[in-house]
């Protein structure tokens, strides 16, 4: 069931995002969307909604500023942190953006009998609800950090069990 939704998700963003025609890179369309759709954030918090390291947002909000689209302020609350908030021409591309894709969801709904309009209607809550749920679920880290005190794990006893080396002393040139 999980990878049908996930399956079926990706294939309907990718034909509603046919209209799209911004001429900004995903990266920055996201983080315009979190910013309109969810309010101006500390450039940390911006990061972390969208799952990239500080630097990498950083680049993210200079080209959206280059563009007009967001701009920087010191946080009220923290005169350390800034602030990113959506402008005005940034707003009007994203909602604009949005009801295209609507309207795109709309001409492909129009096929669809009434009883499955409320189905997909049911789907569609039950969706956001998943969707809250994974809000609370911690996730998992992709990789573990390298083991304590520089040593290397090179292979595995029978059972298991790693057995750690510590690195290759580099030979010096004389």
């Amino acid at each position: 069931m999980a990878d049908a939704l996930h399956s079926a998700s990706i294939h309907l963003l990718r034909r509603v995002r046919e209209v799209d025609d911004e001429g900004l890179g995903p990266a920055r369309l996201s983080a315009l969307s979190v910013l309109v759709f969810g309010g101006a954030r500390r450039l940390t918090d911006l990061a972390r909604t969208e799952q990239v390291q500080p630097p990498t947002m950083t680049k993210i909000v200079s080209g959206l500023e280059a563009s007009g689209l967001a701009r920087r302020a010191a946080d009220p609350g923290d005169a350390r942190a800034i602030r990113v908030e959506a402008t005005a021409r940034g707003r009007r591309l994203l909602v604009e953006g949005r009801r295209r894709r609507v309207a795109r969801l709309r001409e492909g709904l129009t096929a669809l009998l009434p009883e499955e309009l409320g189905v997909l209607a049911h789907a569609a809550a039950l969706m956001e609800r998943v969707a809250g749920r994974l809000a609370d679920v911690p996730v998992a880290p992709r990789r573990s950090p390298p083991p304590a005190g520089g040593a290397a794990v090179s292979a595995a006893r029978p059972g298991g069990a790693p057995v750690r080396r510590s690195p290759r002393p580099r030979p010096t040139r004389r």
